[in-house]
Order: C-alpha cells, then sequence, then structure tokens
C-alpha cells in the first residue's frame, strides 16, 4: 500500500510547533548532544501521542542507555512499550558486517506497512545516528548517499518519517555537503527548516555519477 500526497498526515514533530506532512526526509546535522537529545525526546513523545510506531537505531549508547535517557527526558517510553522499537545502528544497518543498502531500505517499507496494515497505528517515524559507517570496511561514501537517494524516494511511497542524525564533529565536509542535498529539510538549533542545499535525488545521482566517471 503507497499512500498518496494527498491521502497523508499532517503531524506533529514535537520540538516545533510546525505541522508537517508525515513522510519527511530529515537530517540533523549536530554538535550538541545536549540539545540533540532533547530534540529526539520530543521527537518521540509527539510519536507516542499521535499513535505512532517508532524506530530508533543507536550509536553513541546501548539502546537500553538511550531508553532510560529518553525517560529522564520526559519521554513515558513504559506506557505503549510496543510502540517504540529501540535497536542498535550497526548491526542493523550491517547485520553481515557491510552495509547492503537495500536491507534497510526494505526494513524501512516493511516497518511502515507492518505498523499501519497489521498493528494498527497511524503511521510510523524512526531515526537512525549514523556514525557507524565510519568504521573502516562497512561501507564507503558513494554507498552511504546511494541509500540516502534511494530512501527519499521510499519515504514518497512509504511515509515513514526519518531523521538521519550525522555528528558534524566526525564526518568531513564533503560528505556534509551530499548529505544536504539529499534531505529537502534539516534541523537548526531545534527547529524544521526547509534546506536550501537540497537538490533532489534525480538530479543528485545524475551529477554525481558523472563526477565518478570524470
Amino acid at each position: 500500500m503507497c499512500v498518496k500526497s494527498k491521502d497523508r498526515r499532517t503531524i506533529s514533530l514535537g520540538f516545533t510547533d510546525e505541522r508537517v506532512l508525515e513522510g519527511q526526509h530529515i537530517c540533523y546535522i549536530y554538535k550538541d548532544d545536549s540539545e540533540r537529545l532533547r530534540v529526539m525526546a520530543k521527537f518521540f513523545e509527539s510519536g507516542l501521542q499521535m499513535n505512532e510506531k517508532m524506530l530508533y537505531l543507536v550509536d553513541a549508547m546501548t539502546p537500553d542507555e538511550m531508553l532510560e535517557c529518553l525517560e529522564e527526558l520526559g519521554v513515558d517510553v513504559r506506557s505503549k512499550p510496543a510502540a517504540l522499537t529501540m535497536k542498535e545502528a550497526a548491526s542493523t544497518y550491517c547485520p553481515h558486517g557491510v552495509f547492503t543498502p537495500q536491507e534497510i531500505l526494505d526494513l524501512a517499507r516493511d516497518f511502515y506497512l507492518q505498523a499501519v496494515n497489521e498493528e494498527g497505528y497511524a503511521g510510523a517515524r524512526g531515526t537512525g545516528e549514523m556514525s557507524w559507517c565510519l568504521v573502516e570496511g562497512r561501507t564507503d561514501r558513494r554507498v552511504l548517499m546511494e541509500y540516502e537517494a534511494h530512501l527519499d524516494i521510499l519515504l514518497a511511497e512509504y511515509p515513514v518519517t526519518a531523521c538521519c542524525q550525522y555528528d558534524a564533529r566526525r564526518f568531513d565536509g564533503n560528505t556534509i555537503m551530499d548529505v544536504l542535498a539529499l534531505h529537502p529539510v534539516t534541523i537548526i538549533h531545534g527547529q524544521l527548516v526547509k534546506n536550501p542545499y537540497y537538490i533532489g535525488t534525480e538530479r543528485f545521482l545524475r551529477e554525481y555519477n558523472a563526477s565518478e566517471i570524470g
């Protein structure tokens, strides 16, 4: 079941007063861990309030530590324990040790379909901390950007509201610019803003492939 744009719900992201259509592809390029955790707590708190199924792929700490952190920030995750799935990022993105984008794209699609069609949730949202990809041998920049491009396409059909978290202290400038080129909206100082660097999936892949050939 694909969801047409006109049939999408308008939702709250929690950290901003603005309401948006579900299925946003958000990048969060951050330098402040305290701010990031507060933003994510509000993101998931609003998901609980809107009866959404949620997924958090954690890299900076263990899933149990992140769950405890969200609780300390006021998210009542124990009230609906089935609504939030907390997993280790590296083992989810790289179940066989190497990142295969299609596996995580299939996971996102199936997560949405199961949540809405089988479990009765109103929608789905999720976030992934992306620093796992910096470990040598797991992936490279080209594969990562192709994944982000195809995730942008997938969310147009299966509207998981997705937030990709990139630590600006760990990623180089070229990667950050590529990330910005593939996310229509971004979070700046805890607010959602339209991303002026977004160029769209088709243009990005065309230019990226041309630069690789050149």
